[in-house]
């Protein structure tokens, strides 16, 4: 198969049950549009406890569909996950997408103009009309106050950061994909926040989606992690850019 058009990268923790119906739904519609093809489906097992790999082994993919299953040897957090799915993408254009497709894979049709000379990143904050089924209340304001801490520290311009369905450059992809340091939820500001330093504009694009109850997120105890790990985060580009500029050059 040549170089593919188009990679997705699943991220995956215990996702035995969800996989093969996400999977089923992902080929459907790369037959159906194959200016998408060939495409690769690049599955990173996060150290599961269940038969997750099983399940992307056993996958058969339509015709003009590869898959790739990446395993971590031990559960480490969704940065680490994409990180290595980022690495492994061979395609000219890379969707990040969910297991559990909170944002229906058709939304990608709203991405694709923006390829590849942006950042496409789906948002449920522009128009909330399209989301079919809220989280719940804590857990939205929760994610407003963090939006909020964001902006503050200038991480980023945006009103959604973490909704999982993000479209890039394949070459960006694959340079981010050593630059990023953080294993958590973070990651999602983290790659937006490289991806303009590398001169690449993040444009916020409005998707369909919904909230699925057996979410891996816990409001609290993963909303005091990303509260440090953007306090962290912020002080790392800081002193990368420092460097870089008594270096005379600009961050990578």
């Amino acid at each position: 198969m040549h170089a593919p058009r188009l990679s997705l990268v699943i991220p995956a923790f215990n996702e035995e049950h969800r996989l093969p119906q996400s999977l089923a739904q992902l080929g459907e519609y790369l037959v159906k549009h194959p200016q998408l093809l060939p495409a690769e489906v690049v599955v990173v097992d996060d150290g599961s406890e269940d038969r997750t790999a099983q399940v992307v082994e056993s996958w058969q993919p339509p015709p003009g569909v590869a898959v790739v299953l990446h395993v971590l040897p031990q559960n480490r957090g969704k940065g680490a996950a994409v990180r290595a799915g980022l690495a492994l993408a061979a395609g000219e254009l890379v969707l990040i997408t969910d297991a559990d497709l909170a944002t229906p894979i058709e939304e990608l049709e709203k991405l694709l103009p923006f390829a590849p000379g942006a950042v496409a990143c789906g948002s449920r904050a522009v128009d909330r009309r399209l989301i079919t089924r809220r989280q719940p209340w804590l857990r939205d304001r929760l994610g407003r106050l963090f939006n909020l801490l964001l902006r503050g520290l200038r991480l980023t311009h945006i009103g959604d950061t973490q909704c999982g369905f993000k479209l890039l450059p394949g070459t960006l992809a694959r340079r981010v994909s050593s630059q990023l340091l953080f294993d958590g939820f973070i990651y999602d500001v983290e790659l937006l926040a490289r991806a303009q330093r590398a001169g690449f504009p993040v444009v916020e694009v409005p998707v369909r989606w919904a909230h699925v109850e057996d979410s891996r997120v816990r409001p609290l105890r993963h909303g005091l992690a990303m509260v440090r790990d953007a306090l962290r985060l912020r002080w790392h580009l800081w002193w990368e850019g420092l460097r870089a500029g008594r270096r005379g050059g600009k961050p990578g």
